[in-house]
């Protein structure tokens, strides 16, 4: 079915995202090589949405972004590193957008430990590159920075409750205190320069949301849970799990996607949603990482079995057991609310690697899950 069909079978049917609202509207996504960036593009394409991507690289071979043919819907395709002001200056200056959703990141925990710096540069200087541009083009009307729920501080001697909003900001490790000092920086340009500064002129508005360990089809990122088990159950070796009794909020990737798309509508609509918005899924889906290996290894046609990871090869990095977020703000404020709950998340995942090792068509299929949700959130 064609991108155009698409778009009209989910105009029909959806509420909280609105294909009439980013039906050719200029959006510039960064990041959108990456795992959530390329389910978002191709969303966003489905709706008629005119897309320019702002990307470095590929950072996976394979990739859901290839794979799937992101590329061929964009209205443009930009190779820039989001550490580059220059070269993002020109981006935004070239292709004039209205919403910009910026989702560039280093977004490993290990490797911000392995480069603190690169760390630094990408997530905190990156982000502060894209506001200078926001600032700098007239055309921008809505930023969505999306950040972390590693952007609260997580001390071990905080009650184990979810983290709401106005919860400090900071972080353990590189990475989480990088998505913190994000965090801050956005703060400081919405007081500052944008909307949110006293006596300011109408100017682009912005929001940050903060989600966590999402999950999908496409995602073979490093030192990641899903790609890991994938990547086992194809070569039909025991998956090495670290931590099985962590607990995490864990949620299919076209829930906080939703909450990111409508919060950008919300916001062009109205000033009042500046701010953080959480975007997590119901405390029910905030399960160990031991369920999520034992329900794939049900569903899974073959075998595929898991192990205590009990010599890895570098030190593991300090992890929080507990970690979820209470999205009371965005159910009551912006009408968001999970639509896939999590068995329909672990089904979905299986059903779209198991369309992947049978030779399928991986965009197709990716399309008519992004359909399915829809329907589903209506």
């Amino acid at each position: 079915m064609s991108g155009e069909r698409r778009a009209n079978s989910i105009s029909r049917v959806t509420s909280l995202v609105d294909p009439h609202f980013w039906r050719d509207r200029a959006v510039l996504v960064t990041g959108h090589t990456g795992f959530k960036g390329a389910w978002l593009a191709l969303w966003l394409q489905s709706m008629g949405a005119r897309v320019t991507g702002l990307a470095d690289a590929v950072p996976t071979r394979p990739s859901l972004y290839e794979l799937a043919g992101v590329a061929e819907g964009l209205r443009a395709d930009v190779r820039a590193d989001v550490r580059d002001h220059v070269a993002v200056l020109d981006a935004f200056a070239e292709h004039a957008p209205e919403v910009v959703i910026h989702m560039a990141a280093q977004s490993l925990v290990r490797r911000s430990f392995a480069d603190p710096r690169g760390t630094y540069a990408t997530n905190v200087m990156g982000t502060v590159n894209v506001l200078e541009a926001v600032r700098a083009t007239a055309s921008v009307r809505v930023v969505v920075n999306v950040t972390s729920d590693k952007c609260y501080d997580n001390s071990a001697f905080r009650s184990p409750r979810p983290f709401v909003e106005d919860d400090p900001k900071g972080g353990h490790d590189p990475y989480s205190s990088s998505k913190g000092c994000a965090e801050l920086v956005a703060d400081a340009y919405l007081r500052s320069f944008l909307s949110g500064a006293p006596g300011s002129r109408p100017g682009p508005r912005l929001a940050s949301a903060r989600a966590g360990n999402v999950i999908g089809g496409g995602d073979w990122g490093e030192d990641r849970l899903i790609p890991d088990i994938m990547r086992g159950a194809v070569e039909a070796m025991p998956i090495p799990i670290r931590n099985p009794e962590a607990v995490r909020p864990w949620q299919h990737v076209l829930n906080p996607l939703s909450g990111y798309l409508r919060l950008a509508q919300m916001l062009h609509a109205s000033v009042e949603h500046q701010g953080g918005w959480n975007f997590g899924p119901a405390l029910d889906d905030a399960r160990p990482v031991r369920w999520i290996a034992d329900r794939m290894s049900e569903l899974w046609p073959g075998e595929l079995r898991w192990e205590l990871d009990s010599d890895p090869p570098t030190p593991h990095p300090h992890e929080a057991h507990f970690l979820a977020l209470d999205s009371t703000k965005a159910r009551e404020r912006l009408g968001w609310a999970p639509t896939w709950e999590l068995e329909r998340t672990i089904a979905a995942i299986v059903q779209w690697y198991r369309v992947l090792g049978g030779g399928g068509d991986v965009r197709a299929e990716t399309l008519a899950q992004i359909e399915a949700f829809a329907r589903a959130g209506a």
